[in-house]
């Protein structure tokens, strides 16, 4: 399906469909590959929300988002009245 990708809002794209082989496996679309600079070897990290659906995220951006978040933790100010504190 190259060069059919559909852009839309906030740079999300629809690159196409695929169909899960006998093994579970799907092959990502090559449009989408490249838009993200995934490469043969790369590991990608699985995200499952019975809702929404999956995702599938590339390490280096998870990784970026987790050392935010665990930033953000070690700014937190401590709750005196928490469970230490009682």
């Amino acid at each position: 399906m190259a060069g059919k990708m559909i852009e839309g809002p906030d740079g999300r794209y629809i690159v196409g469909t695929v169909k899960i082989g006998e093994k579970g496996q799907i092959v990502i679309p090559k449009d989408a590959r490249d838009l993200l600079g995934i490469e043969p070897g790369d590991t990608l990290l699985v995200l499952v929300d019975r809702k929404q659906g999956i995702a599938l995220v590339d390490n280096e951006r998870f990784r970026h988002f987790a050392t935010g978040v665990l930033a953000m933790q070690e700014e937190a100010p401590t709750d005196p009245g928490g469970e230490t504190g009682r």
